[in-house]
């Protein structure tokens, strides 16, 4: 027994000497990189159905393609490089109409005002490389709708290499401080941006939560009040309920949160043969119906409550002249 296993194992010695001096030994296998366990999982019974497809007559041809297209698919997904394949794509189908005589190489724009013709095309996605056959104008209108300043957007292609745009923009109507910002907005509360630009400072100023949305329907109402409207700094909106108007002279005006108009009107009227925002006052309460409360200032007060004094000191001493 012992020689014989001695002979078994001088034969297995013999025989990886001899293996290793053709070159079939194994070399050390190298470290495997991340990723590699989960695309065994998947390509090992990918390989396995596509080697018992390919017994079948006919079938071998499939086989590999199906392999090779699992394969390709699989590998583009696990990396995340389907964005990339995707616009690898899109530039060679768009190559292909180029050569053809498809190139976009015009692009007339109209409408535009506020912003740039370079930030509309970078918007709509149109380069050098685009193709007006394969350009997706429905995309492209969408994309430009996403800029703030686009209320709508019409996109035309006209063959063989014509692109017309067609821009509405939203007007600049307010500009409106919330949190410590004064923003740019439409007539309908959109932010267009933040208030950078020195032309829009003849825009009416309107303070509050709330306000951007609110201030159309108040403007024109404060509109037909030139008198009252040429006088306002801010117009500010108290809980999302009802407006202040703060006027240059400093003046409060607290108006109802009903009937706006009826409010503005008294104002005017007590303007006119009072003279009331000439005076020394620092509010005006018009939310009552029935009444118009006023507030002085510091100064006036002090001067009217001496001249109420004065006054009582004078009708004493009438009195105890009588």
């Amino acid at each position: 027994m012992d020689g014989g296993r001695r002979l078994a194992q001088s034969l297995m010695q013999a025989r990886r000497k001899y293996a290793a001096a053709l070159g079939w030994a194994k070399a050390p296998r190298a470290p495997r990189p991340r990723g590699a366990l989960r695309w065994a999982r998947f390509a090992l019974p990918t390989l396995r159905i596509a080697r018992a497809l390919a017994r079948r007559r006919g079938a071998g041809v499939v086989a590999s393609a199906l392999l090779l297209a699992g394969s390709l698919g699989y590998g583009v997904i696990r990396g995340g490089h389907m964005p990339a394949v995707a616009e690898a794509l899109t530039d060679a189908r768009d190559a292909v109409a180029n050569t053809a005589g498809f190139r976009i190489a015009a692009v007339a724009l109209s409408g535009n005002q506020q912003i740039t013709r370079e930030e509309i095309l970078a918007t709509a996605g149109i380069t050098g490389r685009k193709s007006l056959f394969f350009f997706d104008v429905d995309v492209a209108r969408a994309k430009l709708k996403t800029n703030p300043w686009i209320a709508d957007a019409t996109v035309l292609k006209l063959y063989p290499d014509r692109l017309q745009i067609g821009i509405t923009e939203r007007r600049p109507f307010a500009l409106w401080q919330i949190n410590g910002k004064v923003l740019v907005v439409a007539d309908d509360g959109t932010v267009l941006e933040p208030y950078v630009a020195r032309r829009f400072t003849r825009l009416p100023f309107i303070v509050g939560r709330g306000a951007q949305t609110r201030a159309k329907a108040f403007v024109a109402q404060l509109d037909r009040y030139p008198s009252i409207r040429e006088q306002v700094r801010a117009s500010v909106l108290v809980a999302e309920r009802r407006w202040n108007l703060r006027l240059k002279s400093g003046i409060d005006v607290r108006l109802p949160e009903d009937e706006v108009e009826r409010a503005l009107e008294r104002l005017v009227r007590l303007d006119n043969e009072k003279k009331l925002l000439s005076r020394d006052i620092v509010a005006i309460d018009l939310r009552l119906a029935d009444r118009v409360a006023v507030r002085l200032s510091e100064d006036a007060a002090k001067a009217r409550e001496d001249a109420l004094k004065a006054a009582e000191k004078k009708a004493k001493r009438k009195g105890g002249d009588a």
